[in-house]
């Protein structure tokens, strides 16, 4: 028997949620938006602004706060927080979580420059630009000892092993909201309904920051329109992505390690970008090509229903 839907709660948790991220959004538009947003530091070496900061901490911060105060307003208590690592049980899906997203990232880049092959730099001459704006701030020229494609490999394995840890501190924010808190108590749809509503309710709870240019920029096809609308796409099978793992692992945690990790290698094949590609396709994989390789294990998750589920919630 599926359990009766928390709606008070739910409401509670979703008006804290939007209003709090929704909020903060107004205060980067009105303030010059990501384009224009004032500087806090700008210096050869470190460059910050407004609307960095209200998004890396408020905007994204912003499911916590509202768990925080949906507890408190409701008096809910914290027997079901989720935050118990529960490793031993676990442990499968926390590697999982920890190198999935990189190499689905991979694979749906691989994809990506194989249809759309003009797009593809085997220079990487991106990479290379990046080493030489480096050598004008510090005043000398960098010689590496080996070619550019050994320092991808190695940004790439640093991305899948290390910057899952570190990314975690800024993840923790929008899973402990999601994933930890509103996925079980949407439960009581049944899985594929749940995933769904999961999947929409977070692609919309980022469409101010969308449309403000974040992800896609502001010069695309169909802009500003396609962007808010491909973006559910890719949280609809990055959400069913983390949902199953954490639900699976029975912690939030799988879902913030993964979380971490798509952010960490996201930005990856930009480095083999020649041209201007459309940015709704990829290579990255917030487009619909290159979230291909997510999108087919976000499906066959989808489609296979964690075990007792009701009880696991």
């Amino acid at each position: 028997m599926q359990p009766v839907l928390d709606t008070r709660r739910i409401t509670t948790f979703l008006l804290f949620a939007f209003g709090i991220a929704w909020a903060t959004g107004l205060i980067i538009y009105l303030t010059g938006g990501l384009v224009d947003s004032p500087a806090l530091i700008e210096t050869p070496v470190l460059k910050l602004n407004l609307a960095t900061v209200l998004m890396a901490t408020t905007y994204m911060f912003a499911p916590a706060l509202a768990v925080l105060a949906t507890r408190l307003v409701t008096r809910e208590g914290w027997g079901n927080a989720w935050l118990r690592p529960n490793f031993r049980r676990g442990w499968p899906y926390w590697l999982v979580a920890w190198v999935g997203p990189g190499l689905l990232t991979i694979v749906g880049a691989v994809i990506f420059f194989s249809i759309f092959p003009r797009f593809f730099d085997p220079e990487m001459r991106p990479l290379q630009a990046i080493l030489n704006a480096q050598s004008v701030q510090l005043g000398q020229e960098i010689a590496l000892p080996f070619p550019l494609w050994v320092l991808a490999i190695v940004q790439a394995v640093q991305a899948i092993l290390i910057a899952p840890l570190i990314n975690s501190l800024f993840t923790f924010g929008e899973e402990w909201g999601w994933r930890g808190y509103l996925q079980p108590k949407l439960m009581g749809l049944g899985w594929r309904r749940a995933m769904i509503w999961m999947g929409v309710i977070w692609g919309v709870w980022h469409w101010p920051l969308i449309f403000m240019g974040y992800e896609y920029g502001l010069d695309y096809p169909g802009a500003p329109w396609l962007g808010p609308l491909v973006f559910v796409w890719f949280t609809f099978v990055m959400g069913t992505f983390l949902g199953w793992l954490a639900a699976k692992g029975q912690s939030v945690w799988p879902a913030v390690i993964g979380h971490a990790g798509i952010n960490g290698i996201a930005a990856l094949p930009v480095l083999f970008v020649q041209g201007e590609p459309n940015p709704l396709l990829g290579p990255l994989p917030i487009g619909l090509v290159g979230s291909l390789g997510l999108s087919v294990v976000a499906l066959w998750m989808f489609l296979k229903e964690p075990k007792n589920m009701a009880d696991e919630h």
